[in-house]
């Protein structure tokens, strides 16, 4: 199918970063000394380490390896206006996808086998600029304290107290990040239902189901989720329930979706040169700075 999707040239993090993201790291960036620990000390080891990780045993996807899912990573950094990272496939069971970087330094993303047996391409594309919104935000110095932390909370030399204490303001920091990537999807993609799709297919999905779900049920059942939160009890449940999450809840993020795609921020990004699926410039026009 050919359609219409615009390269956004000039595009930077602060024109769609959620407002969630921006106070979250804020928070952080006042804990002294975080950011130089994880760059300085845990960086380059982590680089390495999963840099031969991948190696020995991923596929790396490139021009001559999987050349389709190499177009849709090539023409999700050029909407997003991003140098092309590496992209691993890995066998898995476990339908994910994952990113590491440390501000441009052999950044990568990782996709599992099961979620490319779940998704369509177009879906697929949404999973890729996801990834590739870590990169253009530059999360990857405290995702990379959160997933360590994650792995050894309780066993940090500095004592268990301090070490949890740490991990849930993290952990309260990348739900909010999945907010800002959610919209880099959105932003490659150029529709909102296949975002929302991925959203339902990781909620409930297979490769036998997927073909039976309902969309609309699902933004519909994101409604319904809402509605819990009009009574304090209901908003202490779901605070209670998501606060050791390291992504917010399907729904929550599906309707977080929707609305921005409605929204006068969302489309002034669009207001750009429109190219066609396969390269050729449909109309003239130039990226609008606000």
């Amino acid at each position: 199918m050919s359609f219409l999707k615009t390269p956004l040239i000039g595009l930077r993090a602060d024109h769609f970063r959620h407002p969630l993201d921006l106070e979250a790291t804020a928070n952080l960036k006042q804990l002294p000394g975080l950011d130089v620990m994880v760059r300085n000390l845990l960086g380059p080891l982590a680089e390495q380490f999963f840099y031969l990780e991948n190696i020995a045993s991923s596929v790396l996807v490139g021009e001559q390896q999987l050349p389709d899912l190499h177009k849709l990573l090539l023409d999700a950094c050029q909407i997003l206006d991003l140098e092309p990272p590496q992209l691993y496939v890995r066998q898995h069971p476990v339908p994910n996808a994952y990113t590491f970087a440390m501000r441009g330094k052999q950044p990568f993303i990782v996709i599992h086998t099961s979620l490319l047996e779940l998704l369509t391409p177009d879906e697929i594309q949404a999973v890729i600029a996801h990834e590739l919104g870590h990169l253009k935000c530059e999360h990857g110095v405290y995702l990379t304290l959160a997933n360590l932390l994650v792995l050894a909370a309780g066993q940090l030399p500095w004592g268990a107290g301090v070490a949890q204490a740490l991990q849930t303001q993290l952990l309260e920091w990348v739900r909010c990040a999945e907010f800002s990537c959610d919209r880099a999807a959105l932003l490659a993609t150029q529709n909102p239902r296949v975002v929302a799709s991925v959203l339902m297919k990781l909620a409930g999905g297979s490769p036998t189901l997927a073909s039976q779900l309902n969309l609309d049920a699902f933004l519909a059942q994101a409604r319904a989720y809402d509605e819990i939160s009009k009574d304090q009890i209901g908003e202490l449940l779901k605070q209670a329930m998501t606060a050791q999450l390291t992504h917010p809840v399907p729904v929550l993020r599906a309707r977080e979706i929707d609305r921005w795609s409605s929204s006068q921020a969302y489309q002034a990004l669009l207001e750009s040169r429109p190219v066609s699926h396969n390269g050729e410039v449909k109309s003239k026009g130039g990226w609008r700075n606000w």
